[in-house]
């Protein structure tokens, strides 16, 4: 698989990864109560539900593909879509004062909670579905390629969910993002996500 279309990929899904939503306030709640020790349970347990995402998805696109190319163009299409509603919300919430509550009393059971809310998280379902099989190229294994764009993604989950749960153990007892900076968060990613639909589309 070339190198630009890994890049592509990982510049598609960081702001993705990085916007907020129920894993990274599931992380960074963990941070605030339970240090770094509750932080890297509760993303080992993430990362679990996102790598069984990754073998559905590679062995269930790899069938689908093969018993239908035309799919391809219409699940490209619909990624597209999708990542420019997603801009739009971005957009959308960074418009809006306010910041992020965190809650922060203790959790049991961080590995099992951890993946159960990568495996019910919609915004993981429609990365897999949707936008990861834009970036399938004919001619080479679709599994292999699946899997590999998966640990990208699986990659950045580790890396932005670490920093941010790290970073809220450090400053336990805040429990507070400040609203100008999720905001600012918010509206680059937005921007990312743009640029990302463009470069598809042409």
């Amino acid at each position: 698989m070339p190198s630009d279309t890994l890049l592509l990929f990982a510049l598609t899904v960081f702001p993705l990864v990085f916007s907020p939503g129920p894993d990274i306030l599931f992380v960074a709640s963990q941070g605030l109560s339970g240090g770094r020790a509750a932080v890297r349970r509760a993303t080992l347990g993430i990362l679990a539900g996102y790598s069984v995402h990754a073998l559905l998805a590679a062995f269930g696109i790899a069938a689908l593909l093969s018993a239908w190319p035309p799919l391809l163009h219409a699940i490209r299409w619909t990624g597209l879509t999708y990542l420019l509603y997603l801009a739009w919300q971005m957009f959308r919430a960074a418009s809006r004062p306010g910041s992020l509550q965190l809650d922060s009393r203790p959790v049991h059971g961080l590995l099992r909670k951890g993946l159960l809310t990568s495996l019910l998280n919609p915004k993981g379902l429609l990365i897999y579905l949707s936008i990861l099989p834009n970036f399938i190229r004919p001619g080479a294994s679709v599994a292999t390629q699946a899997l590999l764009l998966s640990g990208i993604f699986i990659g950045s989950c580790a890396v932005v969910y670490s920093v941010i749960g790290y970073s809220v153990a450090g400053m336990a007892g805040k429990g507070r993002f400040s609203d100008r900076k999720r905001r600012l968060a918010e509206a680059t990613a937005g921007g990312l996500l743009l640029l990302a639909a463009g470069k598809l589309a042409a």
